[in-house]
C-alpha cells in the first residue's frame, strides 16, 4: 500500500453523551501518529474546546461543520487522497459511507483509511451484521430489521415481550430501549426511527440479565489479530455499557470460557474484515454459559480508550499506523521500544471504571440507566483487587461519598431500586445487606455472585472496624 500524503481526520464534533472525550483522546493520537510518519494532517472538527484543534497537533485544522458538502469543499482544496474516519466515533463512519453514496470517494480519488466503507456497513447496518454472524455460526439474538411501526410491533408480538429496540448507526443506544408491551414499542420503535440513519430498526428478544464482556481486538493488514484487553460489565445486558460499571480485566470467565469469547471476537473481526481496532461485545447466559454477540463497533469507542489506558496499549496509535499500511510486526512497542505491537498486555492489576451522571444539576431528570447513555462522564481506577479500585473509583467521583455507604433502611425502597436500577444502585445493593443476603441481591439486580460477594466483602470490612474503632476513624481516614 502506498502511503497518503495528505490525509483527512474526522473529528468527533460537538461534545455529547456516548460522544465525548474519549475520542478526542484517540483523534490527537491519529493526529500526531500521521505527522510522525511525515504525513500531512488536515482535521475537521466544529468544536474549539478539544485538544485535537491544538495549533500543533495537525498540520491544518477546519472548525467547519461536519458534512458532506463542507467535506468535500476540503477535499478538493487540501488535494486529500486518504480519510481516517474511525477515530471520531459514530459520525466519522457515517460520514465515511455518504462520501461514498455520494460519490465523492471516487470523483476525488481518495481512500477511506483502515476498515473499509464496506466493512462499517456490514457492523453498523444491524440486518447486514445479523446475516454476518449467521453466516459464520455466531449466534445472535432472535431479531429482525424493520423500516416502521407496525412492522416493530408485529414482529414483538411473533417473539414476544420484552424485545430490544436498537436503532441502527447511532451512538450510546440513542433512540433505543426496552419495550414491554404495544403502547412502549410504538413510543420505542418510532423514536429510533428517527434516529437511525437508515431508518431501520433491529427488533431483538431480550436477554436481559445476561452478563455482558466486552473484547478489544486489534488487526493488521496481513490479518494478524491481538486481543488488547478483556472487559467485564458489573451490570447485567439490558444497562447500556456506558451505563454500567465495567472492570478489566474480566473476572468471573473461566480459562476455558475466555478462550472461546477470544476465538469468537478474532473470527468476527476477520469476517467483517476490521483493519485497525474494534471492539465487540457479547450476551453470555449466568448458567449454560452459552454466548450471544450484542454488537461490534468497528471503529476506536469509549471502550478502546478504556482498555488503552487500562493497559497502556496505544490502540489509536497502532491502528493508525496500520490504517497507512503497517503491520503489527513493523510496530514497535512505546513503551518497552524493543518488543512489537503484537505482543498481549498482562495485567496484574483489576481497573474499574464507573460512569458518573449528572443528575446532581438535572435533579427533576429521569434517573433509572437501561438501554440509552444517560452519563456524561467516567472515572477510572486501578487496584490490585476489584475492592480497592471500586473504593477508589467512588472517591474520583466527586459526589462527596468516600466510598460506598448506607443510603437508606426502607426496605421497600431498597427493593425497588434494586429491580429498578439508577445511579445509585450500588449504594442501593450496600444498603440491602442489612436485610437480606447475597442470593436475594443477585436474584433481583441480575449481577454475578462474585461481585455482590465483593461488595459484602467491603460492608463486613467496615462493620469489622467500627466494632474496633467506632464510625468517626473511617470518615476521617
Amino acid at each position: 500500500m502506498e502511503k497518503p500524503k495528505n490525509v483527512l481526520i474526522i473529528g468527533s464534533g460537538p461534545i455529547l453523551i456516548g460522544q465525548a472525550a474519549e475520542f478526542d483522546y484517540s483523534g490527537t493520537q491519529a493526529c500526531l501518529t500521521l505527522k510522525e510518519e511525515g504525513i500531512k494532517t488536515i482535521l475537521i472538527n466544529p468544536n474549539p474546546a478539544t485538544i485535537m484543534t491544538d495549533s500543533d497537533i495537525a498540520d491544518r485544522i477546519y472548525i467547519e461543520p461536519l458534512t458532506v458538502e463542507i467535506l468535500e469543499k476540503i477535499i478538493e482544496r487540501e488535494k486529500i487522497d486518504g480519510i481516517l474516519s474511525t477515530m471520531g466515533g459514530q459520525i466519522g463512519l457515517n460520514l465515511s459511507m455518504e462520501l461514498q453514496d455520494a460519490g465523492i470517494l471516487d470523483k476525488y480519488n481518495v481512500k477511506i483509511l483502515g476498515t473499509p466503507v464496506e466493512a462499517i456497513r456490514n457492523g453498523e447496518d444491524r440486518e447486514r451484521f445479523a446475516n454476518l454472524m449467521k453466516k459464520i455460526s455466531e449466534n445472535i439474538p432472535v431479531s429482525k430489521a424493520v423500516s416502521s411501526v407496525e412492522e416493530a410491533k408485529n414482529f414483538a408480538e411473533e417473539i414476544s415481550y420484552p424485545v430490544i429496540v436498537r436503532p441502527g448507526f447511532t451512538l450510546g443506544g440513542t433512540g433505543g430501549g426496552i419495550a414491554h408491551n404495544d403502547n412502549e414499542i410504538e413510543k420505542i420503535a418510532k423514536n429510533g426511527l428517527y434516529y437511525s440513519l437508515n431508518h431501520q430498526v433491529l427488533i431483538e428478544k431480550s436477554i436481559y440479565g445476561w452478563y455482558e464482556y466486552e473484547y478489544e481486538v486489534v488487526r493488521d493488514n496481513k490479518d494478524n489479530c491481538v486481543i488488547i484487553c478483556s472487559m467485564e460489565n458489573v451490570d447485567p445486558v439490558g444497562i447500556h455499557t456506558g451505563e454500567s460499571i465495567v472492570v478489566a480485566p474480566s473476572q468471573t470467565l473461566t480459562d476455558n470460557d475466555n478462550r472461546v469469547l477470544k476465538e469468537a471476537s478474532v473470527k468476527i473481526v476477520r469476517a467483517l474484515d476490521v483493519r485497525g481496532g474494534c471492539n465487540v461485545q457479547f450476551g453470555v447466559h449466568p448458567e449454560t454459559m452459552e454466548h450471544i454477540v450484542i454488537e461490534v463497533n468497528p471503529r476506536m469507542s469509549r471502550s478502546s480508550a478504556l482498555a488503552s489506558k487500562a493497559t497502556g496499549y496505544p490502540i489509536a496509535r497502532i491502528a493508525t499506523k496500520i490504517a497507512i499500511g503497517k503491520n503489527l510486526d513493523e510496530i514497535p512497542n512505546a513503551i518497552t521500544k524493543k518488543t512489537m505491537a503484537f505482543f498481549e498486555p498482562a495485567l496484574d492489576y483489576v481497573v474499574v471504571k464507573i460512569p458518573r451522571w449528572p443528575f446532581d444539576k438535572f435533579r427533576t431528570a429521569d434517573k433509572h440507566i437501561g438501554t440509552q447513555m444517560k452519563s456524561t462522564g467516567e472515572v477510572m481506577a486501578i487496584g490490585r483487587n476489584f475492592e480497592e479500585a471500586f473504593q477508589k473509583a467512588i472517591r474520583s467521583l466527586d459526589i462527596k461519598k468516600y466510598g460506598l455507604e448506607n443510603i437508606s433502611d426502607d426496605i421497600d425502597e431498597i427493593r425497588k431500586n434494586l429491580i429498578n436500577p439508577t445511579d445509585d444502585r450500588m449504594f442501593y445493593i450496600y444498603s440491602a445487606f442489612g436485610f437480606m443476603g447475597v442470593d436475594e441481591i443477585c436474584e433481583l439486580t441480575k449481577i454475578s455472585k462474585f461481585f455482590i460477594e465483593k461488595i459484602k466483602h467491603i460492608y463486613d470490612l467496615e462493620n469489622e472496624v467500627i466494632k474496633i474503632l467506632g464510625a468517626d476513624p473511617l470518615k476521617s481516614g
